[in-house]
């Protein structure tokens, strides 16, 4: 449905650590990056843009991951903690998603909530 997705960040360097370092267990990659920006997605095909700003960062956004698996889900939630993100919600079976929604939620550095989910 969508193209891209782009969220001014407060700090590049931090961001951009914690991305990639949540974003690898789901097979996503850095495309790009300089000084102003960094790119996350399949590799060759970016779809979510970092932008360093020096105004209001992006924050309260939900993005929501596809995990091939739940054992990607756990090690989405590991890696992102690890990077520096908190907790908002541990692996585990989502009953108000449906019986085999299977998710974990970790807000990064600027409050977002990033979730991986195996459906």
């Amino acid at each position: 449905m969508y193209d891209h997705i782009s969220l001014r960040v407060r700090d590049l360097a931090a961001s951009t650590r914690f991305y990639q370092a949540a974003l690898a267990p789901l097979g996503f990659v850095l495309c790009s990056q300089d000084d102003d920006t960094a790119s996350f997605g399949p590799p060759e095909a970016p779809a979510l843009w970092l932008n360093r700003t020096a105004e209001a960062p992006t924050s309260g956004v939900h993005l929501a991951f596809v995990a091939t698996d739940r054992a990607a889900v756990d090690r989405f939630y590991a890696a992102a903690m690890h990077a520096g993100g908190r907790d908002n919600g541990a692996p585990g079976i989502c009953l108000e998603y449906g019986p085999t929604y299977y998710g974990a939620f970790v807000l990064d550095p600027d409050g977002n909530n990033v979730e991986a989910v195996n459906a």
